[in-house]
C-alpha cells in the first residue's frame, strides 16, 4: 500500500469515528431529553399526590396516635398488676 493511501484511509477512518460518535450522542441526549419530561411530569403527579392525599394523613395520624401513646404508657403499670394478682391465685 502506499503512503498516500494509508494517510487517506487514516483520515477516513478519524472522519467515519467523529461522525459515528456525533450521532450516537445525538441519540443519546434525544433519549435523556425523553426520561427528562416524563421525570417532570412524574414529579408534578406526585406533588399533587402529596399534597391533596398526604399531608391531611398528618393531622390524623397525630390523633389516632395520642390516644396509643397514652395507652402504651398505661401498659407496664397493667402487668404489673397483673402479676400480682397471678402471683396471689397462684400462690407464688
Amino acid at each position: 500500500m502506499s503512503t498516500e493511501l494509508m494517510i487517506f484511509l487514516s483520515c477516513a477512518e478519524a472522519v467515519l469515528l467523529v461522525i459515528v460518535l456525533a450521532i450516537a450522542l445525538t441519540r443519546v441526549r434525544q433519549r435523556l431529553t425523553r426520561v427528562s419530561d416524563g421525570l417532570k411530569a412524574l414529579a408534578g403527579a406526585l406533588t399533587t399526590v402529596e399534597g391533596q392525599h398526604l399531608r391531611p394523613l398528618g393531622t390524623w395520624v397525630t390523633n389516632i396516635n395520642a390516644p396509643l401513646n397514652t395507652i402504651a404508657g398505661v401498659l407496664p403499670g397493667i402487668a404489673a398488676k397483673a402479676a400480682l394478682v397471678v402471683r396471689k391465685v397462684t400462690g407464688g
